[in-house]
């Protein structure tokens, strides 16, 4: 456009130069082709736009927006229009307690107080996209600073009013998957009122009071004591039960001998053994001294 208008002021200029003055009479032809070629060619890439891939464009002229969305490609369009780009692809937006990990730098948590009275401090990620045909309407009525707006402001809104619903330690624990879908879906309403689509709610952290905190760390400790002495009085009952049987074991082992210990099983296992030494390779003196006596090994 600035060739455009930059082309028709040369052109005006030359159109007040004196006809009879032979000296700039070569310089006004020049001005004037040179004039023509820069509106032809401010003309030509005015009226051409290229939008690039997982965008959209929004034309307006003299300030109205038009009907209709420029999509990915080159365009043809009014030389007179401006064209205002969206992207349309997944944006996320972060709030978080760590130093530039968020979109703003610094601590960018967000506060809440649970039914129980305490505060609570939450990092956040919003996952979401402009619907394409609504582009229109968003620069129509909210503009292009759609995350300071809408994303940041909603959702820190409705995660507040929903905390108050739960209690520190279940927010942090057992109700945490609960929390999480109740206020995407009431910043999932929100945000399609707007043109938005909210593609998933990340709760990244969840930061307890320090009280909170050792109160928990505590009631771990103690539930951790506990199931070790369980543990422990299970073993010391595992042992007092093998004893148990092992000394039943030998008490009956005692009993069935006793009650089987004869005179004559005496005198077998007495040749048994006195057999075994006969035959065994080392020297050896072996004197009988009765039959009712054990032999009496003198030398080997």
């Amino acid at each position: 456009m600035f060739l455009i208008f930059l082309g028709i002021f040369l052109l005006v200029g030359t159109l007040f130069v004196p006809k009879t003055n032979s000296s700039f009479s070569s310089f006004t032809r020049i001005g004037r082709i040179l004039a023509i070629f820069m509106m032809v060619l401010g003309l030509s890439t005015s009226c051409f736009v290229q939008i690039e891939p997982g965008q959209v464009g929004v034309q307006t002229l003299f300030g109205k927006v038009q009907a209709g969305l420029l999509t990915e490609g080159l365009n043809f369009i009014n030389p007179l229009v401006d064209v205002v780009k969206f992207d349309v692809r997944t944006q996320n937006y972060t709030m978080s307690a760590v130093h530039d990990e968020g979109d703003q730098a610094g601590d960018d948590a967000i506060r809440v107080l649970t039914a129980d009275g305490l505060e609570v401090v939450i990092d956040l990620s919003v996952l979401y996209h402009i619907i394409p045909e609504k582009a229109p309407d968003i620069l129509r009525s909210i503009g292009l600073e759609i995350k300071d707006v809408i994303v940041r402001p909603v959702s820190r809104t409705k995660i507040r009013d929903n905390a108050v619903f739960y209690d520190a330690v279940a927010l942090y624990s057992s109700k945490r998957e609960e929390f999480q879908q109740k206020i995407f879906q009431t910043i999932e309403k929100e945000f399609a009122e707007r043109g938005l689509v909210l593609e998933n709610l990340l709760i990244r952290n969840i930061q307890l009071p320090e009280s909170v905190k050792t109160t928990i760390e505590s009631k771990i400790n103690a539930e951790q004591e506990s199931q070790k002495m369980k543990f422990v009085l299970e073993k010391e009952r595992q042992e007092a039960d093998r004893k148990r049987v092992e000394a039943q074991g030998i008490s009956d082992y005692q009993r069935i001998l006793t009650s089987t210990l004869t005179d004559k099983l005496l005198q077998y296992e007495q040749i048994k053994a006195q057999k075994e030494i006969a035959t065994s390779p080392n020297a050896k003196v072996i004197i009988m001294n009765g039959k009712n006596s054990n032999p009496l090994l003198i030398g080997q």
